[in-house]
């Protein structure tokens, strides 16, 4: 397994050093810098001797109201966001593509949010970044089906993690965790099980689909 990270090194390694077995890594690109992710999956493709599954989790959130926000601040995180969320997952899965096998199996899980259906007013570009990975995904499992690799998008709402930290255990947790008749929001560990379905064999027939997950706290059409 690669597992990618921009400035989270420390964090990376936790993670590599959590896995079982051996043969793991920790690539560095910023995402925003195509020429950094082609040598970042091309390095990892080398080292793993290819790429059968291929997870687009990296993701900013940048609040930017456009009520209150001066231009230069809509810019910046219009360019950030996209250039992360949305352009860097759509460079990366090129540039994984090129290094998966043609004879089927293969797996692409983009991470989307509720955010892209239910609206994001405080972080426009958020919402539009995890619509768009949405219709990206959509539109590349109609294009690769024919060589046997799925494509699937999972969109949750809050989850327990660093990004949404702030949030969660601020004012308004409670009432983000009462969203949910579940009155939680789920642990990073129970989204990636849901991942972790997406990328298994028996998965195939999902490709194209949007998984919403979560905990009924949000239904869409």
């Amino acid at each position: 397994m690669a597992i990618h990270y921009g400035e989270s090194r420390d964090a990376a390694e936790q993670v590599l050093a959590s896995l079982d077995g051996s043969g793991h890594l920790t690539v560095r690109a910023d995402l925003r810098d195509a020429e950094a992710i082609r040598a970042m999956v091309d390095a990892a493709a080398e080292h793993l001797g290819g790429i059968d599954v291929l997870v687009n989790n990296a993701g900013v959130f940048v609040p930017h109201p456009i009520e209150s926000v001066d231009y230069e601040t809509w810019q910046h995180a219009w360019t950030q966001t996209l250039g992360v969320n949305l352009i860097g997952a759509a460079n990366v899965t090129w540039c994984a593509l090129q290094h998966m096998p043609r004879h089927g199996g293969s797996r692409i899980v983009n991470v989307g949010s509720r955010g892209a259906f239910r609206t994001e007013p405080k972080n426009p570009s958020y919402g539009a970044s995890k619509a768009g990975i949405a219709a990206f995904g959509q539109s590349i499992a109609k294009s690769l089906g024919a060589l046997g690799i799925a494509v699937t998008t999972i969109a949750p709402g809050f989850v327990d993690t660093d990004m949404a930290a702030a949030s969660l255990t601020g004012p308004g947790g409670d009432e983000i965790r009462a969203q949910s008749p579940f009155n939680r929001v789920p642990s990073a560990e129970e989204v990636a099980a849901a991942v972790l379905f997406l990328a298994s064999p028996e998965a195939e027939w999902a490709s194209g689909s949007v998984l919403d997950f979560n905990g009924a706290s949000w239904f869409r059409l």
